[in-house]
């Protein structure tokens, strides 16, 4: 089929699908979307709750536990020990298909009853309050995160130890309060770099040690705001900025951010593709408009699926570990295959739709926590000519009795689930991280909208009086109860952290991990993006502020390379495309 323009019936804004698109969904037997991407996303995003905790009841025993699940979602929240365990079976909430109603809303009305695991995580130790996590040892308030240890305060940790207040780093070590970085160790502010060491407040380096304040370097040492010194020269200056100080310290981070501006961007936040596109796009193939990707291939519209290797998937939101040929879905993961509107769907989990917390199942339609299980629907069991024979009647049922949303929106066979079926608040859900919304906005649109009560702590130190300097703190800090210069919330420091500040002569936090991780991931570009053309002038960038430093294919004159990239204009970066880019750091 040739390329066809839509409207999008959520925000009403024209997009395009293109031949390989309609390919794609051929292949994959659905209709083509109604939704554009964008409002795709932040479907699939409103049904992930990344890194909020509550105290909820134990649906098994009374009891509080700690769950990802409010209790305004009513929902049966139990261990993950509960669940996988024999106690309860999930096709005793089987019920049978109700032709006279939206066979989504029946789908949401199971899911309500059929009990859920509270944190979502497996294989881990002396780590109680982390979630959505694999294999993690040691760890506290880690969310997102796979097979690290001894680290605290982040997300999208994988393979990691001895690491505090990092977001999507891997493979690295003693890192805190950084981005994106990848082989890593002793890195501190520092965003988007690969095979580093001792790094501060950098950007965009690879291959560099003992540097601080530089952008776009590669293979160098003893450098700061990207000017080159002896070790000795460097190590006289390094030790006059007084890091180990809150002061030194917040003073030289806005310094480095502000000489960041300066310089150049590459307009692909990535490095080792293959005809990729998008942000934070690394070691792939053929992927396209995508957002935190790691090792994937024939992908497009998929985002954070960090945990490689991932193909030929549309549409597929967290996780991955081998997931192929699936559609529309959230948090499945360690080798799904052809799933199509599913969440929380793993491990192997084949030839399923429309399916919610499902273990280790196949060839099952609507199931909501299901294990192990082979053709059911709604959690009642059929045999495979009775399932074979339903799933083209359900699909037809839900085309000629969609659920439509309180904005209007129908759902047919081939949209993913509402976001008023999320059992988050749009405010703790990732959609906040992406999305302008207010609470009377989205309760308007029939979204929940859940208050975080602040804990009622006897606040016993501002945090302005916390000690100036690493070396006058002392053991006495673990005590305090500290207030967060920007919230008002408490928080303390633990000791493990304070071990850390001490052993690398960092300052102690001046407000809680909640704001420390806002600040760190507004380094972090959007996922939606822009077009551009190059902002290289020939000699210089287009604002003056970098010569070139050799001369670029297209010579003297203004390079004409047009891009798509995630930098917004609005913000006034200086965004080169790959070729110019390549030119001045290589």
């Amino acid at each position: 089929m040739e390329a066809e323009t839509k409207n999008c019936q959520n925000c009403k804004k024209d997009f395009t699908i293109e031949s390989d698109d309609f390919a794609f969904y051929e292949k994959m037997k659905v209709p083509a979307p109604t939704f554009c991407p964008i409002c795709r996303f932040e479907r699939r995003a409103a049904s992930r709750n990344e890194r909020k905790l509550f105290k909820n009841k134990n649906a098994f025993t009374g009891e509080d536990i700690f769950s990802l699940y409010p209790p305004e979602s009513k929902r049966k929240v139990v261990t993950e020990e509960e669940w996988m365990g024999d106690s309860w079976d999930p096709t005793d909430y089987g019920r049978d298909i109700d032709w006279s109603r939206p066979f989504l809303e029946q789908i949401l009305e199971l899911e309500k009853k059929v009990p859920i695991y509270n944190l979502n995580v497996k294989l881990m130790v002396n780590s109680p309050y982390s979630g959505n996590a694999t294999g993690l040892k040691n760890c506290y308030l880690l969310f997102s995160s796979n097979y690290t240890e001894n680290c605290s305060y982040g997300n999208g940790i994988d393979f990691c130890k001895d690491c505090f207040d990092n977001s999507h780093i891997n493979h690295s070590e003693m890192c805190y309060d950084s981005f994106w970085l990848k082989n890593c160790y002793q890195c501190y502010g520092t965003i988007m770099s690969v095979d580093c060491r001792n790094m501060y407040f950098s950007r965009d380096c690879l291959g560099c040690n003992d540097c601080l304040g530089c952008v776009n370097l590669r293979k160098s040492s003893y450098c700061i705001f990207n000017k080159q010194y002896t070790k000795e020269e460097y190590k006289k200056l390094f030790g006059e900025m007084c890091l180990s100080t809150i002061d030194g310290f917040y003073h030289v981070r806005q310094k480095s951010r502000d000489f960041w501006k300066t310089q150049i961007n590459k307009n692909h936040q990535g490095v080792q593709n293959l005809n990729s596109t998008g942000s934070y796009v690394t070691n792939s193939k053929n992927v396209t408009e995508s957002y935190f990707i790691r090792e994937g291939e024939n992908l497009k519209y998929c985002q954070i699926m960090q945990v490689p290797r991932n193909k030929d998937c549309y549409d597929c939101m967290v996780w991955g570990e081998n997931i192929e040929l699936s559609y529309e879905t959230c948090v499945c993961g360690e080798g799904p295959y052809n799933l199509k509107f599913c969440f929380n769907c793993w491990p192997a989990c084949r030839d399923s739709e429309y399916c919610i917390n499902i273990f280790s199942s196949s060839d099952c339609f609507g199931c909501a926590g299901v294990k192990k299980a082979q053709y059911c629907i709604l959690n009642k069991q059929y045999t495979k000519e009775e399932y074979e024979a339903l799933i083209p009647k359900i699909k037809k049922h839900m085309d000629d009795v969609p659920y439509v949303d309180r904005k209007g929106n129908v759902y047919k066979y081939g949209e993913f689930f509402p976001i008023e079926f999320s059992p988050f608040g749009y405010n703790n859900s990732l959609a906040i991280q992406h999305f302008d919304m207010t609470k009377e906005k989205a309760e308007s649109f029939g979204y929940e909208w859940v208050k975080v009560e602040k804990g009622n702590y006897n606040i016993s130190l501002n945090s302005a009086d916390l000690p100036q300097s690493i070396d006058d703190a002392n053991d006495n800090i673990l005590n305090e109860i500290i207030k967060c210069e920007k919230c008002q919330n408490a928080y303390r420091i633990l000791r493990d952290e304070f071990s850390f500040y001490k052993k690398e002569r960092l300052p102690l936090p001046t407000m809680c991990n909640e704001c420390r991780h806002e600040r760190r991931i507004k380094d972090r570009l959007g996922i939606k993006l822009y077009s551009y053309q190059c902002m290289c002038a020939g000699d210089k960038d287009d604002t003056g502020q970098n010569q070139n430093t050799v001369l670029h294919e297209h010579g003297h004159e203004h390079c004409g390379n047009n891009f798509k990239t995630g930098f917004d204009p609005e913000l006034g970066n200086i965004v080169y495309c790959e070729s110019c880019y390549q030119k001045e750091v290589a």
